[in-house]
């Protein structure tokens, strides 16, 4: 436990409070001091501590009242008795209520020192084996960045140039590119890799209770608030938190976020005090944020806040030459956890795949090859296993249906060609080099089948 643990110091004498108030701040500690049970219920209820020190022997209720109360709550602190009394009954009271420790009056500054050192270390490993478990919950299976293309190599390189810095990042792509893999990366390649990697789905928890997700609450901030709860800005303290669709946002949520970014502090829901965290932000959208931000949805200050370097990850249909390497790894992978022997995919079964747009882009294939492995009767996937989608958009492709009659097959393969063209020219936006790159051919090819199917006449394209 770091030196900002947060300690409440509970006793009705003064003069004993100042002293473990000064004590402990010498030691880096934030120590809050209150002088009798109702003032720090109040407190443990406004605010959330680590470790708290009570005496036992107070007017009104007892230090055994405040330990009882704190357990109801199931309050995660731990609480150090202080007693005057050195009787064995009072000890084992203390710690059959749950207590940590007790320490009896008069104390040594070093006796003290030690058990509040001891006992914030056992709370710091009760946090991380919390935080693991939440992580082993929330995370799913950790897949490798796949792809051996031009546009794949591009993302290797940038996530090696702005993994090691702090800057925050904004991964752009449509849905199924695989824009957490890429934070996930970033973060492994990080100095921040031993600590928390936190992931939300801005888009997957209802309005209300996404404040009190990022930033945690206070018991009784809302109805259902039964206790205090960290929030994930505290969860990924010291390490990455990973905001995925993080242009579903509200504008309200947008100010705090940005409130975050600037000041390094979180307030929890219903609470009254700040607490810093240094969290590096890594965010990713399928909007074009400068769209919403003209729009008038999305703050230009977050924006810019959020994008200070932009990671785009192309879609698949833009990196076809990495197909056959993304279904052989699926092919494995679902192999292995189906129990099934499965070698790969037929000519035919590649040939469909080959000819899906892929909408859904990685996260698709992904899906449509698990279908297959659990469908597929021998070694080999056929096409029959492919999922409806795929096999019908391959039935559908020009030559792979004879028409009736005879065939004038040069014109037929030129008809398909010129779809094949038009087509990368209407994604890419009219860019011929990037319509090029996604048709896996050279510029000088491109242009040369432009010009021999006429297409090349309007000067307006650009290059």
């Amino acid at each position: 436990m770091s030196a900002s643990a947060r300690l409440l110091v509970v006793d009705d004498e003064r003069s004993m409070r100042e002293f473990l108030e000064i004590l402990l701040r010498k030691e880096g500690y934030d120590v809050t001091t209150v002088g009798d049970v109702d003032a720090a219920l109040v407190a443990l209820d406004s605010d959330d501590f680590d470790l708290v020190i009570s005496d036992i022997q107070m007017p009104g209720k007892s230090g055994l009242d405040l330990l009882r109360s704190i357990r109801e709550a199931q309050g995660d602190a731990l609480v150090v008795m202080i007693t005057a009394f050195a009787t064995t009954e009072t000890a084992i009271a203390a710690m059959k209520e749950g207590a940590y420790d007790y320490l009896t009056k008069p104390f040594k500054v070093d006796e003290i020192k030690l058990v509040v050192h001891k006992a914030l270390e056992k709370k710091l490993l009760t946090s991380e084996n919390a935080r693991l478990r939440f992580e082993l919950r929330s995370e799913r299976q950790q897949r490798p960045l796949v792809g051996n293309s031009p546009r794949m190599q591009q993302v290797y390189e940038m996530v090696a140039r702005i993994a090691p810095t702090k800057t925050n990042v904004l991964i752009a792509g449509e849905s199924g590119t695989g824009k957490e893999l890429v934070a996930r990366a970033i973060h492994a390649e990080s100095d921040r890799a031993a600590s928390p990697f936190v992931a939300l789905n801005c888009g997957a928890i209802p309005e209300n209770l996404l404040e009190s997700e990022l930033f945690g609450h206070v018991k009784g901030a809302f109805t259902g608030a039964v206790g205090n709860k960290a929030g994930l800005f505290e969860m990924a303290d010291g390490g990455t938190l990973f905001l995925d669709e993080v242009g579903e946002l509200t504008l309200p949520l947008q100010v705090k976020l940005l409130r975050v970014l600037q000041e390094k502090t979180i307030r929890r829901v219903g609470g009254t005090s700040d607490r810093r965290v240094d969290v590096r932000i890594l965010a990713a959208t399928n909007r074009r944020l400068e769209d919403e931000v003209a729009a008038g949805r999305f703050r230009e200050d977050l924006y810019y806040r959020l994008n200070v370097i932009q990671l785009e990850l192309p879609p698949l249909r833009e990196r076809m030459e990495d197909l056959p390497l993304l279904v052989h790894h699926f092919v494995e992978k679902y192999g292995r956890e189906l129990s099934k022997v499965v070698r790969g995919v037929s000519e035919e079964a590649l040939a469909c795949l080959r000819a899906h747009a892929w909408p859904g882009n990685v996260r698709e294939l992904e899906n449509g090859i698990e279908r297959a492995v659990a469908l597929s009767r021998g070694e080999w996937i056929e096409a029959e296993a492919l999922p409806p989608s795929v096999r019908q958009q391959a039935e559908e492709r020009p030559g792979a249906r004879l028409p009736q009659g005879n065939i004038d097959l040069d014109n037929l393969v030129a008809d398909y060609e010129r779809g094949l063209l038009l087509g990368a020219l209407k994604r890419s936006g009219g860019v011929k080099k990037r319509a090029a790159q996604s048709l896996g051919i050279s510029f000088r090819s491109f242009r040369y089948r432009l010009e021999k199917l006429g297409l090349d006449d309007d000067p307006g394209l650009p290059e």
